[in-house]
């Protein structure tokens, strides 16, 4: 979220988290959709097919070809035996962030991705929470999320580097100076909620983060992170606009819509024929990665796709989940356009430089601190059902 106003000598944001990972780049769009449905429809013709149409369908790269040996993903998921005999049914999909605000479903199976960065699936768990750059000169610098990110992006940083929440992914030393300087030490989730209020484009052009030891300031930017970390999550009760407002469906969507509109005077968003209202400016407007998310999202699910392909296999119309997914993300995007007004008036004081952390000795990072930990407990299964090496 940018904010806070001052940057001069503002740590890197690369050096407050300072562990962080490529983030995954699949090599194909099919095993991905917007639907969990489509991919086991997907998956299906994929292993009903023989011989140069399943290499077809499957759209080999230089890193991934039927012939690929390829171990399972972390925690088991999808298979290890060469995709050129593979059959049974799809992999169970599961929920990913596919591109900014826009939450889809993947085949986990590390035999469809170029790569997978196992070290992400290793640490992904109910608690875990994933930093992500958008390296856009719009809108949020940082997102957050409990899913799989897989949006291509500057870089990927866990809050933490075990599972279980365990082992803060912070630099070594900056919990022990902010409780000095703050008076009570900020809990991993705190810090990480200050980062999403304060971080913002450094002179280098990468993310940083100015800090503070002004208790009042830093509260209420942990405050405002923290709903703002609430609406990019998106777990348990259901954001809703104030004042009873609630977008509703006006006119009913086509079963196709090709083109979002969007009247402002109205707040109404129009979807071909459909209409949808209220719409508050800031949920259209909301600018995530360069692109306008809204846009961006109705984009991903009315694209054509070739004919023949896999990832022409997708629903007949439009789903009705599909419609109630939009409403509540009109609704996220609208509550944290109100999030982001309110963080740009925040202004630093008693501001904790780059130059204080370097006296303190919280910087230089040391070296193992940007390496993963070691969080192999248990036994990965390698090609061919093979114990992997680790």
């Amino acid at each position: 979220m940018p904010g806070v106003t001052q940057d001069d000598d503002a740590p890197p944001l690369a050096d407050l988290m300072p562990w962080s990972v490529a983030p995954p780049r699949l090599g194909r769009g099919w095993p991905a959709a917007p639907d969990a449905a489509s991919l086991t429809a997907r998956w299906a013709a994929l292993v009903a097919a023989e011989g140069p149409a399943r290499a077809t369908l499957f759209q080999p790269t230089r890193s991934r070809t039927l012939h690929s040996a390829v171990g399972r993903l972390p925690g088991g998921r999808g298979g290890s035996e060469r995709l050129a005999r593979a059959a049974g049914p799809c992999p169970e999909p599961v929920r990913v962030l596919r591109a900014p605000f826009d939450e889809q479903w993947l085949i986990p199976d590390h035999r469809l991705i170029d790569a997978a960065r196992p070290e992400l699936w290793r640490v992904a768990d109910a608690r875990q929470v994933f930093l992500v750059e958008t390296a856009a000169p719009a809108g949020p610098q940082v997102l957050a999320t409990s899913l799989l990110p897989l949006f291509a992006t500057a870089r990927v940083r866990p809050l933490y580097r075990r599972p279980g929440a365990a082992e803060p992914n912070l630099a070594p030393g900056l919990t022990d100076l902010l409780a000095a300087r703050l008076g009570g030490r900020p809990a991993p989730l705190d810090v990480l909620a200050w980062i999403l209020t304060a971080a913002r484009t450094g002179a280098a052009g990468s993310p940083v983060v100015p800090l503070t030891a002004d208790r009042a300031l830093w509260d209420r930017g942990v405050a405002l992170g923290r709903r703002a970390l609430w609406l990019m999550r998106r777990d348990g009760e259901r954001p809703k606009l104030p004042g009873g407002r609630r977008p509703y469906v006006r006119a009913p969507l086509p079963a196709r819509p090709l083109t979002p509109a969007y009247d402002r005077d109205e707040e109404a968003l129009y979807l071909d024929t459909g209409r949808i209202s209220p719409v508050p400016p800031g949920a259209w407007e909301f600018e995530a990665g360069g692109a306008r998310v809204l846009e961006q999202w109705f984009a991903a699910r009315t694209a054509g796709a070739e004919p023949g392909t896999l990832a022409a296999l997708g629903p007949a119309g439009w789903p009705q989940t599909r419609t109630s997914e939009l409403l509540e993300l009109i609704t996220v995007l609208a509550l944290l356009a109100e999030v982001r007004a309110e963080a740009a008036e925040l202004t630093v004081t008693d501001q904790v430089t780059a130059a204080d952390l370097r006296a303190a000795g919280v910087l230089p990072v040391p070296a193992p601190a940007r390496r993963p930990a070691s969080v192999l407990d248990d036994r990965e299964e390698g090609p061919e059902g093979q114990l992997a090496l680790l």
